[in-house]
């Protein structure tokens, strides 16, 4: 199935700026009437498609039911190494991602602990880009570290495989930056991250854990337009919905 929408999203991503952090309504009607979808109230996508915009050029892949019911208990599994990590990930208040507000207890037959956490084999701490050689994120420093990663290697080996079809260069540009921090990190000594980079199975170089959490509506500005982020979503739930606002 495929699904076209009349927005140009080369257009709409220069229209962007980190301003538009899609918390804003004001703002964000203001980028709907600049660039408005082309087409009257909401559209429902519930088949596997694809999304194409106005140049058909494709801008999103849904794939339902994707993983098999053993990929997703091997990926429940692996919470039970990151519980306390996810634990300490909520705090009382602050940045949305993290507020306790927006985050649900699991139930009985899940229990996975509600939290939001970073795993990375090397990247720039906050405020540190450019100014130091990137590190192991710290859910990756603990004893646990091995586990975690072989525990999701499954994962990542599919949502890798998915991208060599989906998008093949930015796939192969994966495998050349990995390849090229492995060289870096041995070269350099920096502390864990050959190891790490040893158990690492994604071309992606970071994994964001999101666990029983309601988001906004939010826009992630670190993210590359020409490119695409993985989003996999686990659990035995019903009636769950991913909204693309400015997409109608």
């Amino acid at each position: 199935m495929t699904v076209k929408m009349q927005i140009d999203i080369a257009r709409y991503s220069k229209m962007i700026s980190p301003k538009n952090t899609g918390h804003n309504d004001e703002k964000e009607e203001k980028l709907l009437e600049r660039c408005p979808p082309g087409h009257e109230g909401t559209k429902l996508v519930d088949k596997p498609a694809t999304m194409i915009d106005a140049s058909s050029t494709i801008i999103a892949w849904y794939l339902p039911d994707a993983l098999a019911e053993t990929t997703q208990k091997e990926i429940r599994a692996a919470t039970d190494f990151l519980g306390p990590s996810l634990e300490k990930s909520v705090k009382a208040d602050g940045n949305w991602r993290y507020n306790q507000e927006w985050f649900k207890q699991g139930s009985e037959n899940v229990g996975s602990t509600p939290g939001c956490i970073n795993l990375s084999p090397a990247w720039f701490q906050q405020g540190h880009e450019n100014l130091s050689d990137p590190e192991v994120s710290a859910s990756l420093k603990g004893p646990s570290s091995k586990n975690i990663l072989k525990a999701i290697a499954r994962l990542a080996a599919i949502a890798s495989a998915a991208l060599r079809v989906m998008h093949p260069q930015q796939y192969f540009a994966g495998l050349r930056a990995l390849s090229h921090l492995r060289d870096k990190a041995v070269s350099k000594e920096l502390p864990q991250m050959p190891e790490t980079l040893q158990y690492w199975a994604s071309v992606f170089n970071s994994l964001s854990i999101i666990s029983n959490q309601e988001t906004p509506n939010h826009r992630d500005h670190l993210s590359i337009p020409e490119c695409f982020n993985i989003l996999t979503t686990v659990g035995n739930y019903s009636n769950a919905w991913k909204n693309y606002e400015t997409w109608g």
